[in-house]
């Protein structure tokens, strides 16, 4: 029984949640089913994942690396990936942060503030109000223009992260995530 690796990333953030193994039978009922199956090296068995935790992750897509000798699976997960409870089996060592990790965080960041709005909240306040937030992105998309114009590309920087947070709780507002205006990008690519 041959074994592949399997990387397993969250499609819509692009954040890697664990790394399984997958014989052929575990990547035929992938397939068929479209939730992830995995070989158990210390079981010895095939699981379906979520089975138990019900954190089970669907499948978007599967891609082979160039040797076909490793799997990258792209999933929607229902919850947790580790066994620990952890989004992430990735949550030891070197934490600090990452840019590519930044819009991710913002948007679960959003979630947590609408989930317990804390009084004087300034992204719940956001969040109740449709008009403010589109006024933010109005006003923010108008001073990063003028940096752009006029100033360093450190405020162009801190310009467009502001651009980027008032655009994650508008979207976020209308039950809408960063991932739709992707979809939306990656249409215009074909």
């Amino acid at each position: 029984m041959d074994l592949l690796p399997c990387i397993v990333q969250d499609a819509r953030t692009g954040e890697v949640l664990t790394l399984a193994y997958m014989n052929d039978e575990a990547l035929s009922r992938t397939r068929e089913t479209g939730e992830m199956w995995f070989w158990s090296r210390s079981r010895q068995k095939l699981w379906h994942k979520g089975e138990t935790s019900g954190n089970i992750q669907r499948l978007k897509g599967l891609r082979l690396d160039c040797d076909e000798d490793a799997i990258l699976a792209l999933v929607e997960p229902a919850g947790p990936a580790c066994h620990t409870g952890e989004r992430t089996c990735f949550h030891n060592g070197e934490l600090e942060p990452v840019p590519g990790e930044a819009l991710a965080t913002l948007e679960r960041t959003i979630e947590e503030r609408r989930s317990a709005a804390r009084e004087g909240s300034y992204t719940a306040q956001l969040l109740a109000d449709r008009a403010l937030v589109g006024e933010k992105v109005r006003e923010e998309a108008e001073e990063v223009s003028r940096a752009a114009r006029e100033e360093s590309d450190e405020r162009v920087a801190e310009e467009a992260a502001d651009v980027l947070y008032h655009l994650a709780v508008l979207l976020a507002g209308r039950g809408m995530g960063l991932s739709d205006a992707y979809e939306v990008l990656n249409g215009r690519r074909r």
